[in-house]
């Protein structure tokens, strides 16, 4: 009996020690739910907005104690390239940011779950049609902001220039920024990026289009995009400090407008918060347009990974970090873009909370829209088209006309 006791007991916990096995050692929070890791790889809290994405991180993760959200941020400037390695090597987080132009290839690339379940009502129903393929939802909105011309009041009180109104023209941009210009000083009166994402815009402000309506050809190369290539090359070196002189090295430009060595800049109401600590006098306004207006507008969106093993929490993430009340107040009171709410009286707050002084600009530039053009997969290879051609012009060693002509033929092909 007792060997037969022993053996019988040996084979109950070898059966206890089978069924409880790896479920054992599976954490679960206080009401017995799974604990699990949700990875999360962004660029928008890159450079002055990492306490505020983690402030929305320490709230989520109060509110739901099984969940953890680890972080990862990069530049903006190296993020497409990660994700792209990510993406190839099936290395990719549970959510990441991505972007509107962006949205097409990686649906079509199967890279992105479908999101099921998302109370749509919370958003700005523009933004949230953005993300959506063939009727599914496939990304969430996480904010939106737009470019408007930042500018400093005592370089132009200096200079005896009127401060830019809603009527001004490029013909007035460029009759201020060369009286503040002083290269003895070292202040310029100007600075806008030569890339692909300021010449579609000033492109559609003179009057032309990037595509033809049937966007399957390029339609920029035409006497409208000639000037706007020849607007944005005419600056370097007149106006604007040229790539030697610094133009092309990150954060350059923001630097010099803190410095108080910058009467114009041409930039995106992400960079809001970064200029709280300087002494200068600014303030932001509608750029100006040639033939007519037009303002880029970006949104950026959270997706979730098809390859996610915790889709569930990591959905339950994204919507958090794209509706939830800690996250528009966090932007609003920071001025880390605009929440993408369906809130009016949320977004109104945006204008009470004090520099800038001309916040309205920010809604005023939402009047006359112009969106990137879009064409899958090969998207970043157009724009680095653009922005080399660009170069090219800035540094004299094409004309205009023919390094069109040339991005014409390359981004034709693309379509093709």
């Amino acid at each position: 009996m007792k060997k037969k006791s022993l053996a019988v007991l040996g084979v109950a916990l070898a059966a206890v020690l089978a069924m409880t096995g790896c479920g054992s050692t599976t954490p679960t929070d206080s009401s017995g739910n799974e604990k699990v890791t949700v990875k999360y790889s962004n660029f928008i809290s890159n450079g002055g907005n990492e306490k505020n994405l983690d402030a929305i991180v320490q709230s989520f993760e109060k509110a739901n104690p099984n969940i953890t959200v680890e972080v990862s941020t990069l530049p903006y400037s190296d993020y497409a390239t990660a994700l792209q390695t990510d993406l190839a090597a099936g290395t990719q987080a549970d959510t990441f940011d991505i972007e509107y132009a962006n949205l097409s290839a990686f649906v079509a690339d199967g890279v992105l779950a479908p999101l099921d379940g998302v109370e749509g009502s919370k958003y700005k129903q523009s933004l949230l049609e953005s993300y959506q393929s063939d009727g599914k939802q496939y990304a969430l909105p996480s904010s939106f902001s737009d470019v408007v011309l930042y500018y400093n009041k005592d370089l132009f009180d200096a200079a005896g220039v009127d401060y830019p109104s809603s009527d001004w023209t490029w013909a007035d941009e460029t009759a201020a920024a060369k009286k503040i210009t002083n290269a003895s000083s070292g202040v310029f009166g100007d600075f806008q990026n030569m890339s692909f994402y300021e010449f579609y815009k000033v492109l559609a402000q003179t009057g032309g289009k990037f595509l033809n309506d049937d966007g399957k050809s390029v339609a920029f190369n035409s006497p409208a995009g000639i000037r706007a290539a020849q607007w944005l090359a005419d600056k370097s070196g007149t106006t604007m400090p040229t790539t030697a002189q610094g133009a092309g090295t990150a954060d350059f430009d923001t630097q010099l407008f803190k410095d108080g060595k910058l009467g114009m800049l041409h930039s995106g109401t992400w960079i809001v918060s970064s200029f709280a600590e300087t002494t200068a006098n600014w303030d932001i306004a509608v750029e100006p347009g040639d033939t007519q207006k037009a303002s880029a507008v970006f949104s950026n969106a959270i997706g979730v990974s098809s390859s996610s093993k915790n889709k569930e929490a990591a959905q339950k993430w994204a919507e958090y970090m794209t509706s939830s009340e800690i996250m528009a107040q966090t932007r609003i009171t920071s001025g880390w873009e605009l929440p993408p709410t369906s809130d009016e009286t949320v977004l109104q707050q945006y204008l009470t909370q004090g520099k800038p002084d001309n916040r309205q600009a920010v809604f005023d530039a939402l009047i006359d829209v112009v969106n990137p053009p879009v064409i899958g997969a090969n998207q970043q290879q157009m724009a680095d088209i653009i922005t080399n051609a660009l170069g090219e012009i800035e540094a004299k060693r094409s004309s205009a006309a023919d390094a069109l002509k040339d991005a014409e033929s390359q981004i034709n092909t693309l379509l093709n």
